[in-house]
């Protein structure tokens, strides 16, 4: 029989020093695209600035994003902006973000920006022509510029913005990005994965 230790408590009192930092390439808000932009930087608008980092894919171990999120360790106010879903095709991988990111987000006061793919292209790669496969997958700007501005203008902690995020608009949000998916398999002629998992 295998004993199961379970331990449970408050984290209180975190300091940190970085090294290695990375100087962050500045962008104004005004030009500012997710999809032309660096994997991390810094957004510049007329009253303040803020620290990003960008995921391709809401799967850590698919994408290991933690170096451009630490690389962004620095700022006062930092964001990281994550797909809540990611389909590549039925011949490929779907990855949706879990709730273990989340709470480490939460835990390194980060504001999440909660994102989705609104274009992409059916795969022409070596052997990938006759899969159902999706690549140069687009981020719908808007809606990413859209959160950035609020998160700019909130004077709440990150834990606070998160929570009301996926409580209040991640149902929202999801439902989007299910539609578009549906929307770019209409337009490619690419499979998707169903909406539903089986089993």
């Amino acid at each position: 029989m295998t004993e199961i230790l379970e331990f449970t408590g408050f984290i209180k009192g975190v300091t940190y020093k970085t090294h290695l930092e990375k100087s962050l390439k500045e962008i104004n808000l005004d030009k500012f695209n997710i999809n032309q932009s660096d994997k991390f930087g810094k957004i510049k608008s007329p009253i303040t600035e803020i620290a990003y980092s960008k995921w391709v894919s809401p799967k850590r171990t698919r994408i290991y994003p933690f170096a451009r999120i630490y690389n962004t360790y620095n700022a006062s106010k930092k964001i990281t902006i994550i797909p809540v879903i990611k389909d590549e095709g039925r011949d490929g991988d779907r990855d949706t973000i879990q709730y273990s990111t989340i709470s480490w987000m939460n835990l390194m006061n980060i504001y999440i920006v909660l994102a989705y793919y609104e274009t992409a292209d059916k795969s022409l790669k070596k052997r990938q022509e006759n899969k159902n496969k999706l690549t140069k997958q687009q981020f719908d700007n808007c809606h990413v510029k859209s959160q950035i501005n609020e998160i700019l203008e909130y004077h709440q902690s990150a834990l606070h913005w998160n929570k009301n995020l996926f409580e209040e608009r991640f149902t929202e949000i999801f439902r989007t990005a299910l539609d578009c998916y549906d929307s770019i398999s209409s337009k490619t002629g690419v499979a998707i994965h169903p909406r539903k998992k089986n089993g």
